[in-house]
């Protein structure tokens, strides 16, 4: 085979819709581009996100449970739309097209979010002593704007790690070792991003204007499009191979229309195109035949109605790359689901890691300098950005000397290790809320704003959060894309990420059922507007027992997880 018909059995053309040169386009060449992208987006997201919940509660006047639920449901729902653009990709438009258009959406969601902190008659209005009032239209402005952002980042979260990683060939041996370290990277960038989001931005929102803090992230968007657009030459992109969810559904209504057929335990009886590697599928490469899940078989079962001269009907007869992506999907979801319960805990981090934050002594030691709550997630950010390199050159060289593997570890052992790690995270926001509020009960600082306790006890779960990222949502990244069949790329990455979106609106959940189990007798709760009159403990201690069970099942479904496997491809 030519080195050049890779690409075209997988799909793969440039900018212009001809076959991709090989030589010309992709590889790292492509991917400064592509970081950058990411980079400056993230920079946007963070930036506006970061500190959300306090504008909720300082500018919109919102309680403290209120302005959490709605930051957490809005984060669902801006990992719920890569639904939309995912679909979108990999069925109509290709991933390039699909990052260009919603990313104007994106920043017209961003510039109206920067008016309604900044315009007259469209922002808040304070008095002197800070104490806001929002008009019913002024909070629809804000929330429309966030809602389009939410649009936005739904055709980007779910295709631009996928297009990164597109531009390393899975039949090249060289290229294959560097996509493994393409992820490490992209999580790099994101969190390069984050830091000055984190950093700088959280600083000019609480100490110079809202306007200029919601300002500076809409620049950073339109950045991000610039920097992709530059390197549209360079690129490779994978053609869209039609609608999954119709082939799906097709595989699915075979499977039952043959429901009382025998599969032959020879898979050569199964229904499938000769034609080298390449499938039915456009960009898309054969799937090899696995065991299990033997009911969707039935669906390439070569029935007497199917031996005629007429074209097949794919409503009828599958073929088995088909029903191997189907397969795909269904394995991937009970690992899937085990990425909800980390995401509740990461969650803790722009809610009540914040929120607990603000009843501490917030100074820099010996200063008058003040840090806000917020800040703080400058150190998970800070975190990541040690560990990436470190995982990338020193883990993976020692591990792979052990294991044998190329990656050293494999995806699920690396998601793992990032799971247990979290259980830490939690176990540290336990007792720290404990001791804090033996302070509180042994010297009756209930109606203190800050206990004499300084807020930089919270840094060390920020910095175990960040190293587990690096193995569980990294490992994720990885892990979607590779198990993911070709033409569904996109949307097993907007997977990965509406269990993030589920770990939200699970926090959500969890803190309504909480505040109103506990408010039941008319007392407090364990999550009151005054953190010091409640039991925050109780609820980190809650999400704890969740992570050690979330923990175990992953452990039981790894053991029984079959990986996916591709014809031409290098394993």
């Amino acid at each position: 085979m030519a080195e050049e018909d890779v690409y075209t059995k997988d799909g793969t053309v440039d900018y212009r819709g001809n076959r991709a040169n090989k030589k010309e386009t992709g590889t790292w060449r492509a991917c400064p581009f592509i970081l950058g992208n990411e980079c400056s987006e993230r920079l946007a997201y963070y930036g506006m996100s970061t500190n959300l919940v306090s504008y909720f509660k300082t500018q919109l006047n919102q309680h403290g449970a209120t302005a959490s639920k709605n930051v957490a449901n809005w984060g669902g729902t801006c990992y719920i739309t890569p639904l939309i653009g995912a679909f979108v990709a990999d069925a109509y438009l290709g991933r390039y097209l699909t990052i260009l258009y919603f990313s104007v959406v994106y920043v017209i969601g961003m510039t109206l979010l920067t008016l309604s902190a900044s315009v007259p008659g469209m922002k808040p209005t304070c008095d002197p002593q800070e104490n806001c009032h929002a008009t019913e239209g002024q909070r629809a402005i804000c929330f429309v704007a966030l809602y389009l952002i939410a649009l936005g980042t739904g055709g980007i979260k779910p295709c631009v790690s996928s297009f990164g990683a597109d531009q390393f060939d899975d039949a090249d041996k060289a290229e294959k070792e560097h996509k493994s370290s393409f992820f490490n990277w992209f999580y790099f960038s994101i969190n390069v991003g984050a830091l000055v989001a984190a950093s700088l931005l959280v600083w000019v929102q609480t100490t110079v204007s809202w306007g200029w803090g919601f300002g500076i992230p809409a620049v950073a968007m339109a950045i991000a499009v610039v920097s992709f657009f530059s390197g549209t030459k360079l690129y490779r992109n994978q053609k869209p191979g039609g609608s999954p969810l119709t082939r799906m559904c097709q595989v699915v209504v075979a499977s039952l229309r043959k429901y009382d057929v025998e599969v032959p335990n020879d898979k050569s009886g199964l229904y499938e195109i000769q034609e080298d590697s390449e499938s039915a599928i456009q960009g898309s490469r054969k799937l090899q035949h696995s065991n299990g899940l033997r009911f969707f078989d039935k669906a390439a079962v070569v029935g007497d109605s199917d031996n005629g001269k007429d074209p097949v009907n794919p409503w009828r007869l599958c073929t088995v790359t088909q029903v191997e992506e189907i397969k795909a999907i269904v394995r991937l979801l009970p690992i899937w689901a085990t990425g909800i319960i980390f995401s509740t805990v990461y969650s803790q981090m722009s809610n009540y890691f914040i929120l607990q934050g603000d009843t501490m002594d917030n100074h820099v030691r010996n200063t008058k300098i003040q840090i806000s709550p917020a800040t703080l997630s400058v150190f998970d950010t800070i975190s990541v950005i040690f560990w990436v390199p470190v995982y990338d050159r020193i883990i993976v060289p020692i591990a792979r000397k052990f294991s044998g593997r190329r990656n050293g570890l494999t995806q699920l052992q690396r998601m793992g290790t990032g799971l247990f790690i979290s259980i830490f995270s939690m176990v540290y926001a336990v007792v720290l809320e404990n001791v804090r509020l033996k302070m509180v009960r042994r010297h009756n600082y209930y109606e203190l704003k800050e206990v004499p306790m300084s807020i930089f006890w919270q840094v060390p779960p920020y910095f175990i959060i960040g190293c587990a990222e690096v193995f569980t949502f990294i490992g994720q990244l990885e892990f979607f894309y590779e198990q993911a069949p070709d033409a569904m790329r996109s949307t097993c990455s907007a997977l990965q990420l509406l269990a993030f979106a589920f770990g939200q609106y699970l926090s959500s959940l969890l803190i309504t059922i909480v505040t109103k189990v506990t408010t039941m007798n008319g007392g407090p709760g364990w999550l009151p507007d005054k953190l010091n009159y409640g039991h925050l403990d109780y609820f980190f201690l809650l999400l704890t027992v969740l992570s050690v069970l979330n923990f175990i099942v992953f452990l039981l479904l790894s053991k029984l997880y079959t990986y996916k496997k591709s014809v031409g491809t290098l394993h």
